[in-house]
């Protein structure tokens, strides 16, 4: 998979399964997953794992114990045993099921891999090992340098994974599909929260165009983008029209706040900017994009700027919604979105 001008880098699959493509990621590190221990990362410490970004391979690239690889990989085991490692998941969440992602890895990928999950209130490992583990997912066979999309035979609520490899390997990338719970279950009905925090549930359904910076699920990140690439970002637009991307609140409520941040974006900011919403009853996300052409105005045509917070609090009132079509005129790039609003369920 080398390529002699650079990095190879291997992207996430495009025709994830509904139930994945309607998850957040509870193991992504921007929202507070670690890894926390792991038997043997002799050759590829254990935190490249859960890197949100796609793996990638670099020819010629050595450290001090050998080739260096994107991912977590353990030493070849010479006994009996096999290598596991703890993961604290990002926030406490229901799993529906896993990437097992061994890009990369072709003579080194571990034969089969099994997932047990608990519920702790400690991040302690001494404490974990002897927690009660739960399986997950059964002992299941993996191939090189594939995504293996395997779902969960558990619809419990966990905070924290043991992910074992038999009987040792790399793992370039593990995502953790599922839904977090308990913090817009347990929402007072006056509080004022983000409806479409990736923390929160949100997600994104559908966009039509995501050519630079990382994604547009970075829109629903925590905190403020770090740089350029921190952020949902289209290429120029050569034609009529303008770029769009719909999302799912993580619950249904009424937004009466929203946030366009446009931090670092200067020379590529969205000219303007307008939000359309619904309250989305069935169907699927492909039933929910044709739609949200036609969803009521919920923030009419506003004008951005470089590099700000833009905040606006003259919405109209459309009771409680689920989704929102986040419209850009005519293309540019935006850091993060907010929408403050009470849960009404």
């Amino acid at each position: 998979m080398s390529h002699a001008s650079g990095p190879t880098v291997i992207a996430p699959p495009a025709d994830l399964p509904e139930w994945a493509r309607r998850s957040v990621d509870l193991a992504n590190p921007r929202l507070g997953a670690k890894a926390l221990y792991a038997t043997d990362d002799f050759f590829a410490e254990v935190a490249r794992m859960l890197n949100p970004e796609p793996a990638q391979f670099v020819p010629g690239k050595f450290d001090t114990n050998g080739k260096w690889m994107d991912g977590w990989e353990s030493r070849r085991k010479r006994v009996a045993g096999h290598d596991w490692a703890l993961v604290k998941l990002g926030c406490k969440g229901r799993i529906r099921g896993f990437d097992v992602d061994t890009s990369h890895f072709t003579g080194n990928y571990p034969p089969a891999v099994s997932i047990d999950a608990t519920v702790s209130e400690s991040d302690d490992v001494e404490a974990l090992k002897t927690a009660t583990w739960t399986q997950i997912l059964p002992a299941t066979p993996l191939g090189p340098n594939s995504h293996h999309i395997l779902e969960s035979v558990s619809d419990a609520v966990w905070t924290h994974l043991r992910v074992n490899i038999f009987p040792d390997g790399g793992i370039a990338r593990l995502r953790v599909y599922g839904q977090p719970v308990g913090k817009l279950e347990s929402a007072s009905p006056d509080a004022i929260v983000d409806l479409v925090a990736l923390e929160n549930g949100g997600r994104p359904v559908s966009w039509n165009d995501a050519s630079f910076g990382s994604s547009v699920t970075t829109l629903l990140l925590p905190g403020r983008g770090m740089n350029m690439g921190d952020g949902w970002e289209t290429r120029r637009r050569r034609e009529p029209g303008n770029d769009w991307c719909v999302l799912e609140l993580g619950a249904p409520g009424i937004i009466e706040k929203i946030e366009v941040d446009t931090a670092f974006f200067k020379g590529n900011y969205p000219d303007r900017c307008s939000v359309q919403a619904a309250f989305v009853e069935g169907g699927t996300d492909r039933s929910a994009t044709t739609q949200s052409m036609f969803w009521p105005i919920l923030l009419p045509e506003q004008k951005l700027s470089m590099d700000a917070v833009h905040t606006f609090t003259d919405l109209a009132s459309l009771g409680p919604v689920t989704h929102v079509r986040f419209n850009i005129f005519p293309d540019g790039g935006v850091s993060r979105l907010r929408l403050w609003g009470r849960v009404k369920r």
